[in-house]
């Protein structure tokens, strides 16, 4: 199987986005993830998508200048998961959270890049479950069709705190979606304790990977500590016969205890994994 590995730009917080860039080159990766994040990271999508098409162009120049391509463009508009989230009840934001959508599907296009990744909303209080997901799959539809447009593909990332928090609700979600994707990271459900096989329906559904050691009780673990057989999840992608960039994903952030794991040994640990998998697929 032919693996496109690439590794998340947000991987080197403490260095500058070109320091970044060159450490990921430097691994012999071709492509980067962008986290394009108003919390953390590099970029703000509140100073780049003030004007999209240049930015994104800015953007394209500086991965190249590196050896690489853009392999997602990865959109957070908040620091939180709340205030601004897709499903948001407050009309306002949500058409607040649509106009940065469409701003950064024209930086994804400027940058280089043919995928994007949002979160896929919340569960709000005071309303139930299935109010706050109907309205998730309503904007969510409306964001398919504006990327098929611009000739992108949009994933959500099924994620700890947000509605699509266990593998059938993810999937429920999906359904409701057609041509969504998912951007998978297991490690949001191996830290709750979910097996392999729960998880591995999603990857019919898969248009992108996020890559990290993880067991029960930790979002993200060093390989020596780490419960997901990828070698089985290298398998199953390439029995949906998966084409897109399995991003290496191990972070460091005060967050989930993201900080306690060195992030360049486990990394190039896990390339070597992943790619010694994929010569072994069936």
């Amino acid at each position: 199987m032919k693996l496109n590995l690439s590794c998340t730009d947000f991987s080197f917080p403490l260095l500058s986005q070109d320091q970044s860039l060159a450490t990921i080159a430097l691994l012999g990766l071709k492509a980067a993830d962008i986290g394009l994040f108003e919390g953390h990271g590099h970029l703000k999508p509140s100073v780049e998508l003030k004007r999209p098409a240049a930015s994104g162009a800015k953007l394209k120049r500086r991965l190249a200048a590196h050896g690489l391509k853009g392999s997602d463009i990865f959109l957070q508009i908040h620091a939180g998961f709340l205030e601004f989230a897709i499903n948001q009840p407050e009309p306002k934001r949500r058409a607040f959270a649509r106009d940065q959508f469409l701003r950064a599907l024209d930086y994804t296009n400027a940058a280089g890049a043919n995928h994007i990744t949002i979160l896929p909303g919340v569960t709000f209080s005071g309303e139930t479950r299935l109010t706050s997901l109907s309205r998730s799959a309503d904007e969510l539809n409306w964001r398919v069709a504006q990327a098929k447009a611009a000739k992108l593909q949009v994933a959500v990332e099924p994620h700890v705190g947000s509605l699509a928090d266990t593998p059938e609700r993810a999937l429920d979600l999906v359904k409701r979606v057609p041509d969504l994707g998912f951007t998978l990271d297991y490690a949001h459900f191996t830290r709750a304790g979910i097996s392999d096989a729960r998880i591995e329906p999603l990857t019919k559904f898969a248009t992108h990977l996020h890559a990290r050691g993880a067991r029960r009780g930790r979002l993200q673990a060093p390989l020596k500590e780490n419960t997901i057989d990828f070698p089985r999840v290298v398998q199953a992608l390439a029995n949906e016969k998966f084409t897109g960039w399995v991003a290496l994903e191990y972070v460091w952030i005060d967050w989930e205890h993201c900080n306690e794991v060195d992030i360049i040994s486990e990394t190039v640990q896990l390339k070597k994994l992943l790619a010694d998998a994929a010569t072994k697929v069936k």
